[in-house]
């Protein structure tokens, strides 16, 4: 019995070694390959060192870490109060699956659901105009581009907290109240510490793919709102630079390795080690 577990874990972790091999590992190499090689000038750091002294590129980069920033600290600010509110309700699931239910609709449908919604001739449009308003810009904004990249990553921001808030031992709660601190108290300095580990992986689910936007930044930012992304985009698309935006999208791939590892709960990762 033993030996016949032991061969499937060691041909599942072949096969799963061969597909990180096939398609994690080889575009990551090609995508670095494809950096260095600089048309005309072989393999050479020539695009590093244009994107590191180009004040529009540099810009970019600050561009899309603050608004991967803002994004995360608006779905924090909404998911910690919801996932808390989730776990005290009795159908607690079906309210869970109603937060999880927009992950299932495709991302380009529910793009093009808030266009109509935020449009001239939208929803929130003729609403504004019932109550004696003029019709206002909504679309093409800041503001509607934060509003659907944080309701887009809401669900992946909530999954884990929730998930923490659950596993808090419900007599820790209670034992902080019984020894006199109040509701807020108990959220300060015993739930919010033990939920941490839920609040730094929602962190990385939602920061780490708000770098990279670009198709939200088109059709609902109307090119206002300018990321690496988009200039990933524009160079493999538009300009067929493909080595440069190789060089982007590398730069991008060490910023997301920066935020997992500033964001690991290293507490858990000892303890594993321990074991």
């Amino acid at each position: 019995m033993n030996s016949t577990k032991k061969r499937f874990t060691e041909a599942y972790l072949g096969v799963y070694g061969l597909w990180l091999l096939a398609f994690v590992v080889a575009p990551l190499l090609l995508l670095l390959i494809q950096s260095l090689n600089v048309p005309g000038q072989g393999l050479s750091l020539a695009n590093y060192r244009d994107f590191f002294t180009s004040g529009p590129y540099l810009a970019m980069t600050v561009n899309s870490i603050w608004y991967a920033f803002l994004i995360t600290v608006i779905t924090l600010g909404i998911s910690y109060p919801l996932a808390l509110c989730l776990t005290k309700l009795k159908h607690r699931q079906f309210w869970l699956l109603l937060v999880i239910l927009p992950t299932w609709i495709n991302l380009l449908l529910k793009t093009y659901a808030f266009i109509g919604l935020l449009g001239k001739d939208g929803l929130l449009n003729q609403s504004i105009e019932a109550m004696g308003f003029g019709s206002q810009q909504l679309l093409f904004t800041n503001g509607a581009f934060l509003l659907v990249a944080a309701y887009i990553e809401l669900p992946f921001m909530v999954l884990p907290i929730y998930n923490a808030l659950l596993d808090i031992d419900p007599l820790l709660p209670a034992a902080s109240r019984d020894l006199g601190a109040s509701s807020f108290q108990t959220l300060k300095k015993v739930i919010w510490p033990l939920s941490m580990p839920g609040v730094k992986t929602g962190v990385q689910t939602v920061f780490i793919p708000s770098l990279s936007l670009f198709m939200i930044t088109r059709l609902i930012g109307g090119n206002k709102v300018i990321t690496l992304g988009t200039a990933i985009e524009e160079h493999f698309l538009v300009t067929q630079n493909w080595s440069f935006g190789s060089t982007i999208g590398v730069v991008l791939i060490i910023a997301m390795a920066l935020t997992m590892a500033l964001t690991t709960d290293r507490k858990k990762k000892k303890r594993r080690q321990r074991k």
